[in-house]
């Protein structure tokens, strides 16, 4: 039976001589006496005993946007996706710490699934980079239909060239993935540097494990290449893929760019038409190269394919090599460990970024940066002495609050 007491909906239940009221959540609030000469419910005297109902919070709007799109990534919703991927990606300090209680939850949920995966990865990390014109967009978006027909999620990170103007991409990589962006099993964020070299932002990382956790168990990340930079995305990757066109020179010349020896795979592309021939020939260059080049792990010894993103020919032999390395790799336990590994290089480097954040925005160096940048910029100062002012700054800044 409902009554209305002090405006809050309340539940009488009538027990023996005893009417006991209950609010809508559960809590005794009142007990309640009948009156002895009337056994009617509407006439009731009563002696209430209250007790104090703490105030139920309700959930902050920010609760809400985390708990939302948790919910949305899990089940795998492209546009809960698309919206954590931005917040991560944001530099704001309130989005910032919406994107890490995000990460948190995403990070425990992805714990659970390995467990339930026997402690193996829920997912295969690979790095693709190389010089401008080897391809790399048309092979990820010939191999990445291959793994969807092969029943694959595909998440494409393709890391784009930033305009120096705006800090927009410049290259637009999902508009030449055209097919790739319209299979359902298949998800390409690009992703604009933001000035970064070698083209690996700070959230690309953290934007890995988004994907992982919204079902994807392929990510590739491209990279714009540019060189010895490229070590960045091979400290976030599971395997290291370098592709190469057949006009890159010869051997010593890729053992004199220093990606060689971070490759777990190298791959000679466009090797069709005229260029078949020359491609074989940058083959046999290359695996000679490898040869001398000291190894980077003692369970695995990297191999250079052809391949032809035309014909799509050379893609089956490219994934199963994948295979072959990521099964020696989880089986000797160097899977794991390379992974820790890299979580402890990121953590550094989110520390070098805040701590070049704070140093700038001190109240001691702040004011000193800009003066200091201009006498710098017309050679005045030595860049080098610029430095040295700025940093005996922070230290006597340091210092003194330690005194006090």
């Amino acid at each position: 039976m409902i009554r209305i007491l002090n405006r809050v909906a309340r539940l009488a239940v009538l027990n023996s001589k005893q009417l006991h009221w209950y609010n809508t959540v559960g809590f005794l609030t009142e007990q309640v006496l009948p009156c002895s000469t009337c056994t009617s419910i509407r006439c009731v005297s009563f002696r209430a005993k209250r007790e104090e109902i703490p105030p139920i919070a309700e959930p902050s709007r920010d609760d809400k946007l985390v708990t939302s799109l948790y919910k949305g990534v899990i089940s795998g919703k492209r546009a809960s996706l698309a919206e954590a991927i931005t917040l991560v990606e944001s530099r704001n300090a309130r989005k910032r710490a919406l994107a890490e209680r995000l990460l948190s939850e995403i990070l425990g949920y992805l714990r659970k699934k390995e467990q339930h995966n026997g402690g193996k990865p829920i997912s295969f990390r690979a790095g693709l980079t190389g010089p401008p014109g080897a391809g790399k967009s048309s092979f990820i978006e010939t191999f990445g239909k291959y793994l969807t027909a092969q029943g694959h999620k595909v998440a494409v990170l393709a890391v784009d060239p930033s305009s120096s103007a705006t800090g927009g991409s410049l290259l637009g990589d999902k508009t030449r993935m055209i097919e790739l962006s319209r299979d359902r099993n298949a998800y390409i964020r690009p992703s604009p540097t933001g000035g970064t070299l070698g083209g690996v932002t700070r959230s690309t990382n953290e934007a890995i494990l988004l994907c992982e956790a919204a079902g994807y168990d392929v990510v590739l990340v491209e990279t714009v290449g540019v060189g010895q930079s490229e070590y960045a995305v091979a400290d976030m990757v599971d395997m290291f893929v370098l592709l190469i066109p057949p006009a890159a020179g010869d051997e010593l010349q890729g053992i004199k760019k220093g990606i060689v020896e971070m490759a777990d795979l190298i791959a000679v592309n466009k090797a069709d038409g005229d260029l078949y021939i020359p491609a074989k020939r940058i083959q046999m260059e290359y695996i000679s190269a490898v040869k001398l080049l000291r190894k980077k792990s003692v369970n695995w010894n990297p191999q250079v394919l052809r391949v032809s993103s035309i014909k799509d020919e050379g893609i089956t032999a490219v994934w199963e090599n994948m295979c072959e390395f990521h099964r020696i790799m989880v089986g000797s336990g160097e899977m794991m460990k390379r992974r820790a590994k890299q979580h402890r290089i990121w953590m550094w480097n989110h520390i070098r970024e805040h701590i070049i954040t704070l140093f700038k925005n001190h109240p001691s160096v702040k004011p000193e940066i800009r003066p200091l940048e201009d006498r710098v910029a017309k050679g005045v100062m030595a860049p080098g002495l610029a430095a040295d002012i700025l940093m005996k700054r922070f230290s006597e800044a340091t210092q003194d609050k330690k005194e006090d």
